[in-house]
């Protein structure tokens, strides 16, 4: 049979498909690689589709390993994921080197089994390390944010049952994981298209009894309608971390109203108020977007001035990508890149400067780390307030003492900059 090499692009949502997808890959006899560089004999590119600049990386790895195939180094490039789901006949005319191109609609057909379904298939093969593991809990969203294709290339929101995910669950607690991040569009809407009701908390409540689980982190909450039975659950389990991402997106009640999120800059602040209240010491992260086609000058100030007040652990700044048939398509894109950029610049700056001094604050303290990487002189761990990847880490001389990777150790806090934390096991 032959060998697969998968690369995945975007958010972790993909990366969850294509594990997915390699564990079908392999129970029909092949090998499957993740982000080789080896020469392999066939190439699957899972793309993304979300915005332009996610748009273009996909593009151009297609067509690095479309010269790949033509210098003899791989057999077939295949392309799949979002990109094919939303511009099929667009890649099929101007990719005719590819030697197939499926959107997830056509997967069955790319993998011969009719019966494959993505989001129900209980087989991964791990794509992280062994230690930690998304596990998506839905598909789609049925939310109706103006500037947002998901629902356009992912459809309405079809949840995974609560039973499936238990068993997913303690089968990666079997084979080593030990911290589950759980990942969906809208993860507070999980189960009201099976139940009626939002399920999120007993599904919650399920998973953290899974033994060898440590760590469960919680990712891409929505605002309104914000579950805060979960808060409770937070504090009930030890082994569900103080830990939320919940893109809250903009402040000002113009730009929230235009981008069809529903409540005002009061619910916001009244929301993250709340969640520091009942959770002491939560680390929230959240995302903003910055350029929207009616941003003004004034709406940006706003907005500083809420990560100012807000102080957020974490955050991510993004700027605006006008997105065919999406409701804000026709409001153009008015703001200039260079002024987009200008004012994410300014946010992260902000946000650089509250961050290096909630990181000092550390110093002189005792973090129980996860041990994620070796890389080089350092240790790279992460604490129950960081998820890999987009948040902080911490860094442990390698001289100290060797240790084991997916490990938790205690590590006392010497030194920290504005995204990582300098300290020793103890």
């Amino acid at each position: 049979m032959a060998t697969f090499n998968i690369i995945t692009m975007g958010c972790s949502k993909n990366s969850v498909d294509s594990e997915v997808i390699a564990a079908k890959l392999k129970s029909q006899g092949n090998s499957v690689l993740f982000e080789s560089v080896q020469n392999t004999d066939y190439v699957i590119i899972n793309t993304c589709g979300f915005i332009g600049d996610a748009k273009e990386e996909s593009i151009n790895e297609i067509l690095i390993h479309l010269e790949r195939k033509k210098a003899g180094d791989v057999k077939k490039v295949f392309v799949i994921g979002c990109l094919p789901e939303r511009y099929k006949d667009e890649l099929i005319e101007s990719l005719p080197e590819a030697d197939g191109i499926y959107g997830f609609k056509d997967l069955n057909h790319f993998l011969n089994d009719p019966q494959f379904d993505l989001l129900q298939s209980p087989d991964r093969i791990l794509s992280t390390p062994s230690h930690y593991a998304y596990m998506k809990v839905s598909e789609g969203c049925d939310r109706e944010c103006s500037y947002c294709a998901i629902p356009l290339i992912r459809g309405k929101q079809i949840s995974k049952p609560i039973d499936l995910l238990v068993s997913e669950a303690q089968k990666l607690a079997s084979q080593g994981v030990k911290e589950l991040i759980l990942i969906a569009q809208d993860l507070t809407y999980y189960g009201i298209d099976i139940s009626g009701k939002r399920d999120l908390e007993p599904l919650l409540r399920r998973l953290a009894s899974t033994e060898g689980l440590e760590w469960i982190r919680l990712h891409y909450a929505y605002p309104i309608g914000f579950p805060y039975e979960i808060l409770d659950v937070m504090n009930e389990y030890s082994n569900i971390c103080k830990y939320i991402d919940i893109p809250l997106q903009h402040v000002s009640d113009q730009i929230l109203q235009s981008m069809r999120r529903g409540g005002n800059s009061a619910q916001n602040y009244k929301l993250i108020e709340t969640m520091r209240n009942k959770v002491p010491g939560i680390a929230i992260r959240t995302s903003l977007i910055t350029g929207y086609p009616t941003e003004t000058r004034k709406e940006h100030k706003e907005l500083v001035q809420f990560v100012k007040d807000m102080r957020f652990e974490r955050l991510g700044v993004f700027t605006y990508s006008p997105e065919e048939n999406t409701p804000a398509f026709p409001l153009g894109d008015p703001v200039s890149q260079k002024e987009k950029n200008r004012r994410q610049e300014e946010l992260l700056s902000v946000q650089n400067e509250i961050a290096y001094l909630q990181n000092q604050e550390k110093i002189g303290s005792v973090m129980r780390v996860l041990i994620d990487d070796l890389d080089g002189d350092f240790y790279i761990g992460r604490t129950e307030f960081d998820s890999p990847e987009v948040d902080n880490i911490v860094l442990i001389d390698k001289n100290e003492k060797p240790l084991e990777i997916g490990t938790f150790q205690p590590v006392y806090i010497e030194d920290a900059g504005a995204y990582e934390l300098i300290g020793k096991v103890i």
